[in-house]
Formats: C-alpha cells, sequence, structure tokens
C-alpha cells in the first residue's frame, strides 16, 4: 500500500503499529506565543521524540534555521534511533507548519518513507482521537542513516537571482500580502521589505482550512492555476523557509512537482542590499 505524504488522523490510526517513528516538530513563527518543549511532555504521540528544526541546521550560518549538511542531518536522525529506511510521521501540536519543514529536509536528504499529519494532534483531538501519551526516549539505531541527498529540492540566492529572467520558473512568496508589498514591517530587524521581481504571492493560509489542514487537491490545483503557474517550475520562498515548506506540500498534495525551496528565503534575500526587490 502506498501512503501519500500527507495522511489524516483516521489515516494515522490505520497505520500498522510499530513500522512508525513519530516526530513532534513543532516549531513557532515570529511573533507566535507558545512553549513547543512544554507542549510537547504535555502530550505525544506513542513514542514520539521531538524535531527541533533549531537544533537540527547549520550552526555557523547567521540565517535561521539553515538547513544542515547531509552528515549533521544523518546525525541527528541517528540520535533520534532513526535509519535511512524507518517510516516517519512529523506532526505539529497544531497545523503542520514544522512538520512540512521537517518532511521537507527528510525528503531532500533522500527519506523515502516520511510523511507529514494533517493538521496536526489538534486534528486527532477534534475527532476525540487525542493520544494519552507521554514522550519516549530514543531507542538506538542499530543502523547507520545513509542520506541520499536531492540538491534539485534545494535553492540558493543564485537560483533565485537565475530564475528572476527565467521564463520557465516561477517564484512562490508564502509570506502574508502585507509583507509581501512591504505594507508591514518585517519581523527580523534590518530587513528591507518587499518581494524578489516577478514573484507571486500566495500566502501559505491560503493552501489551509480554518483549522489548519490542507485545502482539498482540486482546491489546492485551482490556487495553483490562479498563479498561472503553468509549466513553470517553482521555488518556493518565505521569510525562513519555513512556510515556504506549506507551500511546497501543497504542490504534492495538489499533484504538481514540489519544485525547490529557497532556503534562505527573505531573512537572506531582504538583508541583502544588492538583491533586487519591487514593493
Amino acid at each position: 500500500m502506498t501512503i501519500p505524504p500527507l495522511i489524516d488522523a483516521q489515516a494515522l490510526m490505520s497505520l500498522p503499529p510499530g513500522r512508525y517513528r513519530y516526530l513532534d516538530a513543532s516549531a513557532l513563527l515570529p511573533g507566535q506565543d507558545g512553549d513547543p518543549e512544554a507542549d510537547f511532555h504535555k502530550l505525544a504521540l506513542p513514542g514520539a521524540n521531538r524535531f527541533r528544526i533549531n537544533d537540527i541546521c547549520d550552526r555557523s550560518d547567521p540565517l535561521p534555521h539553515t538547513v544542515p549538511g547531509a552528515a549533521t542531518f544523518a546525525q541527528a536522525m541517528m540520535a533520534l534511533g532513526i535509519g535511512s529506511d524507518t517510516g516517519l510521521v512529523f506532526y505539529d501540536r497544531k497545523g503542520s507548519i514544522g512538520a512540512c519543514r521537517a518532511h521537507w529536509m527528510a525528503s531532500l536528504f533522500g527519506h523515502e518513507s516520511a510523511h507529514v499529519l494533517d493538521g496536526g494532534l489538534a486534528a486527532l483531538e477534534a475527532l476525540g482521537l487525542a493520544p494519552d501519551a507521554a514522550p519516549a526516549p530514543a531507542a538506538p539505531c542499530e543502523q547507520p542513516y545513509r542520506p541520499r541527498t536531492r540538491y534539485a529540492l534545494l535553492a540558493g540566492k543564485g537560483d533565485v537571482l537565475d530564475a528572476l529572467d527565467d521564463p520557465d520558473r516561477v517564484i512562490l512568496d508564502a509570506r502574508s500580502a502585507a509583507r509581501f508589498h512591504a505594507q508591514a514591517a518585517e519581523p527580523r530587524p534590518n530587513m528591507r521589505g518587499g518581494h524578489m521581481r516577478g514573484a507571486v504571492n500566495l500566502p501559505f493560509t491560503e493552501v489551509l482550512n480554518p483549522q489548519g489542514c490542507f485545502l482539498q487537491p482540486q482546491a489546492l490545483v485551482e490556487r495553483f492555476a490562479s498563479c498561472a503557474i503553468g509549466s513553470r517550475r517553482v521555488i518556493t520562498s518565505c521569510g525562513s523557509g519555513l512556510t515556504a515548506a506549506t507551500l511546497t506540500m501543497a504542490l504534492r498534495v495538489a499533484g504538481l512537482a514540489p519544485g525547490q525551496l529557497y532556503d534562505g528565503s527573505w531573512a537572506e534575500w531582504g538583508s541583502d542590499p544588492a538583491t533586487p526587490i519591487e514593493t
């Protein structure tokens, strides 16, 4: 049975027991209140561990949660007791912002069996299926984690610069319309407002319903059609590479190519006075 990358609460409950590891990837956007660590210790899926995107990153890079190198990612996964063939389900306490970023990272490093719980634990609670479990220590990994990096999923600043004048590529910006048009200040200091030349604004909230679950595939197809993507290759971007992954997942759910994710996103682009912007 082929399991799609995005699974709902009912599908989660139907997964073969013991075949999947659960990873709480809950993360906060700038300005959001909450304590993912405390929430994790209050409620978790059975045997779950934390996947911390702010720890599993390139710590030498000044940009927020920059994707790490393959060796660093492999070490982090093995520390969580995860091998290359372990089935994974990433989830958030509510929604799936962190889980989508974690899923994109796993996909980047070639992890085949990785999934996201649509709507997070809140979706389970809405169905009366909320787990009554506490986190468990990670079991040692008996086999080495062998990453197989898929560089085609990752975009750097140079790729975005090239895309600006490429009619076959399009940049989708997941930030709010106010930030996209420089009508609201960026949450990070010393950051210009606006957007990349020619980028299309598709706030990540527009691919989700009010409960934080993804829209149905046909509705997502229509959302992307409204962006005039056509056959162009997509680069997703946002403030720091977090909600861009929500658009990447939405592309997958819609049956479209996931394209590339610009990891530096506006945190890199907006802080570089040499990069062209529009408002």
